[in-house]
């Protein structure tokens, strides 16, 4: 398996008058192209802060980021945009939709961004949503609000997909559907996925599992053997 993400001793500060908080401290690890990869740790341990300098959100203190060979970490403004846009999908805790279009328009926008032709319909009908195609966000609940999110996340096809517990809105059967979705992604489509969430019932089933406390690296296990979404104990 080939290394698409490589973090080499980043650092990121945040600075308040004297204070320094260390939010990543001399963190190092790879993740292979397609891995289904699950980071935990305790809240305020940085895993945010991990997936958001991974995603370009955010900018290293010190260290390196690799991604596809490309050293993140050196990207311009208008880089970055561009990274984001062609090589990276988020799925956060927030949905972010845009409240004026419809569960559909929010998925096809997509290909205004991308240069991929994408099948709202079908996207939806993968998150069991496309019978609220023509719905607006406001007449969705919380939870399917999150799934037009994973769907508009998926619909321009990224080579890495981020996630901010993405089931958090979700009850455990749709939970259980959406993280089927995105564990097959990396089975069959060579997607790399990154999920960061405190449900260490997930361990199981990831390619990867790294654990982060206090901004630092506590432990990587690699499962030879993961298992399914659907065959775990929720």
């Amino acid at each position: 398996m080939d290394t698409i993400i490589e973090f080499k001793n980043v650092c990121k500060e945040y600075r308040s008058g004297e204070h320094v908080l260390k939010a990543m401290n001399d963190v190092s690890f790879t993740i292979g192209e397609g891995e289904f990869v699950v980071i935990l740790g305790p809240s305020g341990a940085g895993k945010s802060t991990l997936l958001n300098l991974l995603g370009g959100l955010d900018t290293v203190t010190s260290g390196q980021i690799i991604v596809d060979g490309n050293h993140v970490e050196s990207f311009d403004d208008n880089q970055l945009t561009e990274y984001r846009a062609k090589n990276v999908g988020f799925i956060f805790q927030f949905y972010n939709l845009i409240p004026n279009l419809t569960a559909l328009e929010n998925v096809e926008l997509m290909s205004d961004i991308v240069d991929v032709h994408v099948n709202g319909l079908d996207v939806l009908d993968s998150v069991g949503l496309k019978k609220n195609a023509n719905q607006f966000p406001a007449q969705l609940s919380g939870g399917e609000q999150q799934r037009v999110s994973i769907a508009r996340a998926i619909a321009k096809q990224p080579t890495m997909l981020l996630c901010d517990e993405p089931t958090g809105a979700l009850d455990s059967n749709t939970g259980v559907l959406i993280l089927n979705l995105l564990q097959n992604m990396s089975n069959d489509k060579n997607t790399t996925v990154v999920i960061v969430t405190h449900n260490a019932i997930l361990a199981d089933s990831a390619d990867k599992v790294i654990r982060i406390k206090n901004g630092q690296i506590e432990s990587i296990v690699i499962n030879e053997n993961p298992e399914k979404i659907s065959d775990l104990e929720w």
